[in-house]
């Protein structure tokens, strides 16, 4: 079936002390966009209170604020996607390749308990995932290996999600999967213009069975956006703002009949995450 876009919940996290301390500034600068630029901590705060409006004011999910981490080297944290992976009832708990980071699994796995879902987790020491190597488009999941994620770590989203085909896609380092495409659309892939983006929606376009539409934005960080349905017919997309990409922004205004709705996303691109990096969306039948 496609894409829904429908949610009823949402997971975020606060900004955690460690963000302003840069105890692992080696690693966010390789993954950083731009390179040597400082981070606005102020902002970032700010940006944040704006997305989790959003969230709850646009989109009318309910959504779940976990207290900011304490603990010092996790300037990563609020990126709550890379914890789980979650599609219907189900959820799975990653096993992220950075290892301080899974001090993180805890607190999310108990509000999936609370919530109800049924909750698997990666147990193989050989394995490592993050969520944000991982794509759902309705009808199967792609999965990146990359620096983060390994082959081990796709089996258990197989494992997890026995009713849809999982296919592996090759992602070059530093990149996650969803650094560069997310859903648009029901049937919609939005997908960046570099040549690491190409190859991976040719690899993507051989290995499944399925007729998606491309749309095509000059900016692989563009390309991240969060697609929902609100209410029984109206399209949503959060994608990040013409100031940021001015090409990109305006690639979006040819989708029909859509709610736009811009979030600037640059003090948690200087983490090296994206806007889906922000939140877990859950669709709870209740």
């Amino acid at each position: 079936m496609p894409f829904s876009g429908k949610y009823t919940h949402a997971i975020v996290r606060g900004v955690p002390a460690a963000v302003g301390q840069q105890e692992r500034a080696a690693e966010v600068e390789k993954e950083n966009p731009t390179p040597g630029s400082q981070l606005d901590v102020a902002k970032l705060h700010r940006q944040l209170g704006v997305y989790t409006g959003i969230l709850r004011q646009k989109l009318g999910l309910q959504v779940i604020e976990l207290p900011a981490s304490e603990e010092p080297g996790l300037p990563r944290s609020l990126c709550v996607e890379d914890i789980v992976v979650v599609h219907g009832d189900t959820a799975l708990l990653t096993r992220p390749w950075d290892p301080i980071r899974r001090k993180e699994v805890e607190t999310v796995k108990n509000v999936l308990e609370e919530l109800k879902l049924r909750v698997f987790e990666v147990t193989d020491e050989k394995a490592t995932l993050d969520g944000s190597d991982v794509f759902f488009t309705g009808r199967e999941f792609f999965v990146g290996i990359s620096k983060w994620t390994n082959h081990k770590g796709a089996e258990y989203v197989a494992d997890a999600f026995k009713d849809f085909t999982v296919s592996i896609v090759h992602i070059p380092e530093p990149h996650h999967l969803k650094s560069f495409c997310s859903m648009g659309g029901p049937s919609t892939i939005v997908i960046g213009s570099s040549e690491v983006a190409r190859k991976a929606i040719k690899a993507m376009e051989e290995l499944t069975d399925y007729q998606y539409h491309k749309l095509s934005v000059p900016d692989d960080a563009a390309a991240n956006c969060i697609y929902a349905r609100v209410g029984n017919k109206s399209n949503t997309l959060v994608h990040r703002t013409a100031e940021e990409f001015s090409e990109s922004s305006k690639a979006f205004k040819k989708l029909p009949d859509y709610t736009l709705i811009p979030a600037s996303c640059t003090e948690v691109a200087k983490l090296g995450a994206a806007l889906s990096s922000c939140s877990i969306l859950i669709n709870k039948k209740f």
